[in-house]
């Protein structure tokens, strides 16, 4: 009887090992990303930030003690790609797909999703639809442009030159500016020129001698990645010396040292607070930046807005997991993120019911220049564009 007690009882022990050597697997999140292409640089910064939120949710045991590992797949900054990807993972069933990092790749994926998966665009240009299963990371460009066009506005800067790309980055951050631009406030502003030009171009020097003629006191530049430093090349070959503003995208340390030699002498971007610290006056999002600095730095990075865009939302979606389980549904993960309120990040304090499928309005938009000499950004505006005094 003892014998056969004892058999029974080993043999229960090696039924219960496999499960839980399987509940200690990494519960895997997927994740779209242009690791290499034309945008691999925005692919690299965004997984290094998802990267540490994986860090610094298993180093605090994981969720529910069970260690997350986000599962990244390359879709080579082409949205074709991006969608053969996100089709293959909604076959699996997937509840959530973080990425990619692109407005066109996301803009791609975005009829795919109508009834799930929850769809985290790390692109703060798609506008997904009111209570659908998108969400777009950062701020809307239509803040970030507004935001700026307020600034450029109350530091007097009134005769303003647009010149923008003609990918969907460019066209995206040009129908913000014209939005702004039609608003009461801003009817003593004025367009002295606008110029376009395609990402692959090698010059623009016909557009910015024409931008030049036309005498503006600023100049509102929107594009990402080789293209900006094909303006800002062009701009310091001709001598223009004027406030240029950039979107915030080209916020990177690799961008500023790879430019440095031809960068423009007054370079600003709409940023957020995660680029600007020192503004920050919120107790819960400087929490929040404490986190995320300790855990980057701790990695050997030194972060600046790319992983601090992926950041946020690969936190919530970890939450979300914490708060319903590994099995939560497409639509539970929505409605759970939908329903945030004041929720601390490290770009501000989200708001899903006042700014659905965003969280984050134009108060979370600090501008900031870049400083030569301390080779970091610093904060020359309050939250919501008003110059610092």
């Amino acid at each position: 009887m003892r014998r056969a007690a004892l058999l029974a009882a080993a043999a229960l022990l090696s039924a219960l090992l496999p499960a839980a050597a399987g509940a200690a697997d990494p519960f895997e999140i997927n994740v779209i990303l242009p690791l290499t292409g034309q945008a691999t640089f925005v692919g690299k910064g965004s997984q290094q930030g998802l990267a540490g939120v994986e860090e610094a949710t298993n180093k605090s045991g994981g969720v529910n003690g069970r260690p997350i590992h986000f599962v990244f797949q390359d879709d080579q900054s082409n949205p074709q790609i991006t969608v053969q990807i996100a089709n293959a993972l909604i076959a699996k069933k997937v509840s959530v797909i973080l990425g990619t990092a692109g407005v066109a790749g996301c803009s791609a994926v975005l009829p795919l999703v109508s009834s799930g998966p929850v769809l985290y665009c790390l692109s703060p240009g798609l506008h997904p639809p009111e209570g659908s299963y998108a969400f777009s990371a950062s701020v809307s460009t239509a803040d970030t442009t507004g935001v700026s066009i307020r600034y450029f506005r109350e530091r007097g800067w009134k005769r303003i030159a647009i010149i923008t790309s003609t990918d969907a980055s460019g066209q995206d951050g040009e129908r913000g500016m014209d939005a702004a631009l039609a608003l009461a406030e801003n009817k003593d502003m004025a367009v002295v020129d606008r110029e376009h030009f395609a990402p692959g171009d090698v010059t623009v020097s016909a557009q910015m001698s024409r931008m030049k003629a036309a005498n503006p006191q600023a100049i509102l530049a929107w594009m990402t990645g080789t293209p900006a430093g094909t303006v800002f090349r062009t701009i310091t070959e001709l001598g223009i010396d004027l406030p240029i503003l950039v979107t915030n995208s080209n916020s990177t340390y690799a961008q500023m040292q790879q430019y440095a030699q031809f960068l423009p002498k007054q370079l600003y971007f709409p940023d957020q607070p995660s680029l600007a610290p020192d503004q920050v006056t919120d107790q819960g999002v400087k929490d929040a930046l404490k986190t995320y600095f300790t855990t980057l730095n701790g990695m050997g990075i030194k972060p600046d807005v790319i992983p601090s865009t992926t950041w946020d939302p690969g936190r919530m979606v970890v939450e979300g997991f914490k708060k319903l389980g590994f099995g939560a549904t497409a639509a539970q993960l929505r409605d759970y993120i939908a329903s945030l309120r004041g929720w601390p990040g490290v770009n501000g304090r989200y708001d899903f019911k006042t700014v659905p499928q965003r969280g984050l309005g134009p108060n979370s938009v600090i501008i900031t220049r870049w400083d030569s000499e301390k080779q970091t950004w610093v904060g020359v505006s309050k939250p919501g564009g008003a110059p610092a005094r």
